[in-house]
């Protein structure tokens, strides 16, 4: 036997009880001391629930009295109710707070067992790369809260690999992060949804690259709408569709014709594998007006059409949705024609005479003053708008030219545009935004280039001349092209 010095009387330890039994003068006496957990406060202790009230839960944890924990002291949510978070016999771990308050109480907490834990496992996640699981308790301005064990904040920037609209439909669903930031001493746990899902997608892309083909036709939906085209989610890879490759008409914007969200069948053009990149046509799965006008009409045939777009060496005339041809500046009026905008405005109606069909690039030649019984009044243009010409006249036709071809406008910036980009820099090819041969040839107009007062004076020199031979003061057919 052994001496217990410290219980009063001489007490000993009986001998194979394990300490369990004490012998005080001369009888055999349980040894309460011995069955009580030792712990020291700080420490985490395991116990078992056994009574839980609206303000504290009641754990047992084999000490002389059972360990409190406060409601405040379950959860990192806030304002919990006990009930939702621990129930009767189940077993949890708790930090001792301290093993007598004022009330002689073993105060614990729960939370804070769970965060040392959460904490190491958070450290070790964030060393291997490896990612980790949490329930969404909160959305906050610009994200989300995560409970980790810790209070994990989710930017809203990383949440998914597309802009989430809406945050609260994450509310209360269990996610997986990758740790991008670690801050213990500050309690700052920074993480990314985006990385696992990237990450995820990584052996997707390949799989899709694979598969596709040049001249295929796929189904995806819109993901992105930026000014020089619109970006097409493949089942996990992004393709752009050029603005140029958008619809056989002109389009200013491609928020005129697609809205994110829209499912849409597209052509693909080109694919570069090294870089993962896709070119997608989405006119191309349309009907070409173009083969509209070379199955229809002929030259000398009139026909009806609308003025879209006037500039200085003429006036762009819409014939068909998606066709427009060039009335040259020569041809808008039987006298000499100092500006187009003395003849037509955008939005007028006229009738045009088909001078020239040019399969091969694409352009169409009219004329105005060549329709029989047509003759259009001369307009009175206000102060501003002679002014507006006079400077117009002293720049040149270049610019003005240049601004008439969509297809030149849209390929202008869009190899810096494609850089800038945020959701996915990846899906801009420098090389699918380049603006298609038929349009670049427009921009070269080599009509554009003749001074205005050459043309004039040839002109007047060929009414003089010949009335009846309008010929002699035709240009040539690539100078009265357009696109």
């Amino acid at each position: 036997m052994s001496t217990v010095t410290d219980a009063g009387p001489e007490a000993k330890v009986v001998e194979g009880s394990d300490g369990l039994l004490l012998e005080i003068d001369g009888q055999i006496v349980p040894n309460y001391d011995a069955t009580f957990t030792l712990f020291e406060e700080g420490e985490v202790v395991t116990g078992i629930v056994v009574r839980i009230d609206n303000d504290e839960v009641l754990v047992d944890i084999g000490y002389k009295s059972e360990g409190v924990i406060p409601s405040n002291e379950l959860s990192i949510r806030k304002a919990v109710d006990p009930h939702d978070e621990v129930e009767m016999g189940e077993e949890v771990d708790a930090l001792v707070l301290t093993k007598e308050d004022q009330d002689g109480r073993l105060i614990m907490s729960k939370k804070r067992a769970r965060f040392e834990k959460a904490w190491r496992r958070i450290e070790a996640a964030a060393e291997s790369g490896e990612p980790v699981e949490g329930t969404v308790i909160e959305v906050v301005k610009g994200g989300l809260i995560i409970d980790l064990g810790v209070r994990g904040f989710l930017p809203a920037s990383l949440v998914d690999i597309r802009r989430v609209p809406n945050l609260d439909e994450y509310l209360g669903t269990k996610i997986e992060c990758k740790v991008i930031e670690l801050n213990r001493s500050r309690n700052n746990v920074v993480l990314s949804r985006r990385a696992v899902l990237e990450e995820e997608r990584k052996e997707q892309r390949q799989e899709i690259l694979d598969r596709l083909q040049p001249g295929l036709i796929v189904e995806g939906q819109i993901s992105n709408i930026v000014d020089f085209g619109a970006f097409v989610d493949l089942n996990g890879i992004d393709g752009l569709i050029h603005i140029s490759e958008l619809s056989w008409s002109h389009v200013n914007h491609p928020s005129e014709i697609l809205a994110i969200g829209d499912t849409v069948a597209v052509k693909v053009l080109d694919i570069d594998r090294d870089r993962q990149r896709i070119s997608l046509g989405l006119k191309q799965t349309q009907e070409d007006p173009w083969q509209r006008v070379v199955d229809t009409y002929n030259v000398g045939d009139e026909l009806e059409g609308t003025v879209t777009k006037v500039v200085t060496f003429g006036a762009f005339v819409e014939i068909l949705d998606g066709v427009e041809g060039l009335v040259h500046i020569s041809e808008l009026a039987p006298h000499h024609v100092e500006n187009p905008r003395e003849i037509v405005a955008p939005g007028d109606d006229v009738k045009v005479k088909i001078l020239e069909i040019d399969s091969e690039r694409r352009r169409l030649s009219l004329s105005v003053k060549r329709v029989e019984g047509q003759v259009l009044e001369p307009k009175v243009l206000p102060p501003e708008e002679l002014a507006a010409m006079a400077q117009e006249a002293g720049e040149g036709a270049g610019d003005l030219s240049e601004d008439a071809f969509t297809g030149a406008l849209a390929g202008a910036d869009a190899p810096e545009a494609v850089a800038d980009l945020e959701p996915d820099p990846a899906a801009a090819e420098p090389d699918a935004l380049a603006v298609d041969e038929p349009v670049a040839d427009a921009v070269e107009d080599p009509v554009g280039e003749v001074a205005d007062e050459a043309v004039a004076d040839a002109a007047d020199a060929a009414d003089e001349q010949a009335a009846d031979e309008p010929e002699a003061v035709e240009p040539e057919a690539d100078d009265r092209a357009a696109t």
